[in-house]
């Protein structure tokens, strides 16, 4: 059994009832799942005045990314040894089949519709899907127009649900909802037409596969190693009204070393100690990655639907400063924000193609200004 220490001035239960003109820090391990202290401060955590050194907070406005290419031809965001970030913006139908040998492939639809053909028959799919491809589904995609989805992938292993513990393994979404690829007659009307070329990537390396007929041929499957669909729409928060969750409770897949997150609409805690924003955070272990795709987000200021935020750890990290004065005077009942967080365990380095769609003042929006 762990039991924390107390001193000074500070309420014993985190994250409620703290002192007028305090601001609350958590300093965790292991994000949000490991031993933790809150400290309790006179001033914002992230009330810095300059950074000096490549350590800051940045944003990338992901929403001007042009179109064209493939999924392993988009622009490189942000990656590690474990996990990589693109973006990719698409129109029509993709003019090749795709292989990722690499790792498992998380595709979050954030604008679009269409089908995803694969090994395992047609997927379809629309705005705030999850299509989860295990390591080396071969697929192509025919999209109803544009269609941009954000690609993370896992290298270390395959993407699996969490554990949900005390919540039973029904809370969150029930596994019954996901969706599996189909053998139907949009599939078999495919077969005859569409790319011969598998475009496989390997170690970082592509190669092209070429063949005399189309290898989306597939007449039959069984097994439990399959492709998946998800909405975030069917995905059901765990809220508390006296008290603020942390972000772990939003988790939706979870790889080796790192950790996806979906933040849904859910209700504003209502208990008048509660906390009805994030909490400040010194996240040590991890790296932070949000992914905007629609909504008001309550947390931020001049961040909208496209954007992406790295918070690196060694920096804490919580609630906009204008967000934070806004939230005294705050009457919303229910947040207005969907958002896909990705936690690493590895240092993540910025893509350098992701540098054009920079927001190079984003550091010094932090400032604890009037």
């Amino acid at each position: 059994m762990k039991f924390p220490r107390h001193a000074g001035l500070g309420p014993r239960q985190a994250h409620a009832d703290l002192p007028d003109g305090t601001f609350e820090r958590e300093f965790g391990e292991r994000g949000f799942y490991g031993r933790a202290s809150h400290v309790l401060h006179t001033h914002p955590p992230t009330g810095w005045d300059t950074i000096e050194g490549p350590l800051r907070p940045r944003a990338f406005d992901l929403s001007i990314v042009p179109n064209g290419g493939g999924p392993f031809q988009a622009p490189l965001v942000l990656h590690n040894g474990h996990c990589q970030i693109r973006m990719w913006r698409t129109r029509g139908v993709l003019d090749h089949l795709a292989r990722n040998a690499d790792g498992c492939q998380l595709l979050f639809v954030h604008a679009g519709s269409g089908r995803l053909f694969c090994d395992f028959g047609c997927l379809p799919f629309s705005e705030g899907d999850y299509l989860v491809l295990p390591r080396s589904t071969t697929f192509r995609t025919e999209c109803d127009g544009e269609a941009c989805f954000l690609l993370v992938e896992s290298t270390a292993c395959e993407l699996d649900l969490p554990d949900r513990g005390l919540l039973g393994h029904h809370a969150l979404f029930d596994p019954a909802l996901m969706v599996v690829p189909a053998l139907d007659d949009t599939y078999e009307a495919q077969k005859d037409t569409g790319p011969r070329r598998v475009i496989v990537k390997r170690r970082d390396r592509l190669s092209v596969v070429t063949y005399p007929f189309n290898p989306l041929d597939t007449v039959g499957w069984q097994g439990d190693l399959v492709p998946v669909r998800i909405n975030w729409r069917d995905l059901r928060p765990v809220t508390s009204h006296r008290y603020h969750l942390p972000p772990s409770v939003h988790t939706t897949f979870v790889a080796d070393r790192f950790v996806v997150c979906t933040f849904c609409p859910r209700p504003v805690e209502t208990d008048p100690g509660a906390l009805k924003l994030p909490f400040f955070h010194s996240n040590n272990d991890y790296d932070e990655v949000l992914f905007y795709h629609a909504g008001d987000f309550l947390s931020r200021d001049g961040i909208g639907p496209g954007m992406l935020t790295l918070h690196p750890a060694g920096l804490p990290h919580g609630p906009h400063p204008k967000a934070l004065r806004a939230a005294a005077s705050n009457t919303r009942k229910q947040t207005d924000e969907v958002a896909v967080m990705v936690d690493t365990l590895d240092p993540l380095e910025v893509g350098a193609a992701a540098l054009t769609w920079e927001r190079a003042d984003y550091a010094d929006s932090w400032k604890d200004g009037p």
